[in-house]
């Protein structure tokens, strides 16, 4: 018989957050297959496991899963963990379950720390429906070309991104997504430093300048999604011209941008070819 291929979630900071469930599993597997060896192998020993490890990383996923693979089907249980968190969500091991599918080895995950679910559960915007986009691309060309593609995307949108790039990938979404959407950063996750702050995106960005949000560690960035699909339950034209009879221009583009989530400048340039 072969043997079996259990997902084990690990913490994504607190080490005390890993389950019960999941110690027992790593304690009882013949192999853990990790990410990075030297880590892992950290979170065995403040548990108390002595473990085989196997290194399975983004350059010897290939390699690697044919080794995972000879094993699970010679009947040994194989235990696959990444860095930090649930395993493929931006992380290697796509290859090995879909491989381990195939084959008709059982797949059994075990819950745990999420990135992406600690976000979502803190940031205070809909979760109803939720678009994961992992890490932006690097460079300022293509960074900005993915987040235009999002730019009318209703769902909430949730980005990893890291300490060298968090400026410049608001900045980005300032100017692409307005200053006035709503969005959340969270950095350093579960850990002892940790900051979880809702706001506006240019909020936001200010805070990252000023360093009111520190810029060390890792970051999680919610922003809520477009409501321009649901214009016609709220008649924009009519609040721009409502609110420019008490307010400013500017002012009134800024007060419609918070109720409707738009963007101010086209808010702006929209309420002046209303009074034209």
């Amino acid at each position: 018989m072969s043997g079996k291929l259990f997902i084990i979630a690990t913490p994504i900071g607190n080490l005390d957050d890993l389950s019960p469930r999941a110690r027992q599993t790593l304690a009882d597997v013949d192999l853990v297959a990790a990410e990075d060896t030297r880590r892992t192998g950290r979170l065995l020993s403040h548990i108390g496991v002595k473990a085989r490890l196997l290194a399975m990383h983004d350059h010897n996923e290939e390699q690697a899963t044919s080794r995972v693979m000879s094993a699970l089907e010679s009947g040994q249980s194989v235990a696959l963990v990444s860095d930090a968190g649930t395993p493929l969500l931006s992380d290697p091991g796509y290859r090995l379950v879909t491989a381990a599918h195939r084959r008709d080895i059982p797949v059994s995950p075990i819950p745990g720390p999420s990135a992406i679910t600690a976000a979502l559960s803190a940031a205070g915007l809909p979760t109803d429906r939720f678009c994961f986009e992992g890490f932006l691309p690097a460079g300022k060309a293509a960074r900005r070309h993915a987040l235009e593609s999002l730019v009318h995307e209703t769902r909430t949108l949730l980005f990893f991104e890291s300490v060298h790039r968090i400026a410049g990938a608001l900045d980005d979404m300032c100017r692409i997504f307005g200053e006035e959407r709503p969005a959340f950063v969270g950095r350093e996750l579960s850990k002892m430093h940790e900051q979880c702050v809702q706001d506006s995106l240019g909020c936001l960005r200010d805070y990252v300048n000023d360093d009111s949000i520190v810029g060390k560690g890792e970051f999680v960035i919610i922003v809520g999604g477009s409501v321009e699909g649901s214009e016609s339950s709220l008649d924009v034209d009519r609040l721009l011209e409502a609110l420019a009879t008490k307010l400013s221009a500017k002012d009134a583009a800024r007060v419609a941008a918070r109720a409707t989530g738009l963007s101010r400048n086209e808010l702006y340039e929209r309420l002046l070819k209303l009074k034209k």
